[in-house]
C-alpha cells in the first residue's frame, strides 16, 4: 500500500510540473521550465522509493510501471476536469476500461 500511495503522490507532483504551466501561457517559456523542473524535482523523490520498495516487495517492473500509467490517467483525468476544465468524454471511459484490463493481465498469474 505505501508503494500505491507514494506512487499517487508522484504523480500528482508530475502532472502539475507537465501541465500546470498550460493554462499561465504569459509565463515565459524558460520559467515555465524551470518551474516545472522545480516541482518534478519532489515527483523523483516519491517515484524512486515508491519503484524501489515496491519491486523489493514482490512487483515486477512490468507490473509497477503498468499501475504507475493507470494512477496517472486517474490524477490526470481529475487535473483537467477540475484545473483545466476539460470535459469528460465516454471514449475516455472506454479506453480506462481497456487499460484496467491490461492491469488485470498484468498482474495475473
Amino acid at each position: 500500500m505505501r508503494t500505491i500511495l507514494l506512487l499517487i503522490c508522484s504523480n500528482v507532483f508530475m502532472t502539475i510540473a507537465w501541465y500546470g504551466h498550460l493554462k499561465q501561457q504569459q509565463l515565459p517559456l524558460w520559467k515555465a521550465i524551470l518551474i516545472s523542473w522545480g516541482i518534478a524535482f519532489f515527483e523523483y523523490c516519491l517515484m524512486v522509493p515508491a519503484n524501489r520498495w515496491g519491486f523489493s516487495n514482490g512487483f515486477t517492473g512490468f507490473q509497477l510501471k503498468m499501475t504507475q500509467e493507470v494512477i496517472t490517467l486517474v490524477v490526470f483525468t481529475a487535473f483537467a476536469m477540475l484545473y483545466l476544465h476539460e470535459p469528460f468524454h465516454w471514449k475516455y471511459l472506454v479506453s480506462f476500461a481497456l487499460l484496467l484490463g491490461a492491469v488485470y493481465f498484468m498482474f495475473k498469474k
